[in-house]
């Protein structure tokens, strides 16, 4: 027989450091600021590219841009968006002449997406002008700052995107 005490787990819970807890909070407080504003913006910008475009629509032109030509369903994939909405940005996309659609030459069944270069150039010249801004903002930051802060950024999204291939079960996000 035991004569050690019963283990509570208020005993066992980890102990939780409430300055470590605090920058959480304070964190998770302005990145939903940001990601608001990002939002905001995005469907701002989507209307300058083309009249009536949606922000998601933007940002599937962003990630085309970026990644070069994809299958719709790796499109599908990577934003974490269902087939069905993938398809209507697509469709607005290619009506706006900012994105080409050709059939994928390894399976006729599905369709390669690329940016056109009407889309590259207006997106370029928004790209541009967003980061001018950036530079006009944080003009008084030192250039240090800026690049810590574009590292740590960078490190988030990473751990994002490792967490996001994790819950779907794919290799990447």
């Amino acid at each position: 027989m035991s004569t050690a005490a019963p283990v509570d787990a208020a005993d066992i819970a980890p102990v939780i450091d409430p300055a470590a807890h605090e920058a959480h909070v304070a964190l998770e407080r302005e990145i939903a600021l940001l990601l608001r504003r990002a939002r905001a913006i995005q469907g701002r910008l989507a209307g300058e590219l083309h009249r009536g475009l949606d922000g998601a629509a933007y940002g599937l032109l962003v990630l085309l841009d970026d990644a070069g030509p994809l299958r719709a369903s790796d499109v599908v994939v990577r934003l974490g968006l269902d087939k069905s909405t993938v398809s209507r940005q697509v469709a607005s996309l290619v009506e706006a002449g900012l994105v080409d659609r050709v059939a994928d030459p390894d399976d006729g069944r599905a369709q390669v997406l690329s940016t056109s270069e009407e889309g590259h150039r207006r997106l370029s010249e928004i790209r541009d002008a967003r980061r001018a801004r950036w530079e006009a903002d944080l003009a008084h930051w030192p250039t240090a700052d800026v690049a810590t802060l574009g590292t740590l950024l960078g490190r988030l999204n990473r751990l994002g995107e490792a967490r996001e291939a994790q819950a779907t079960g794919g290799d990447e996000a």
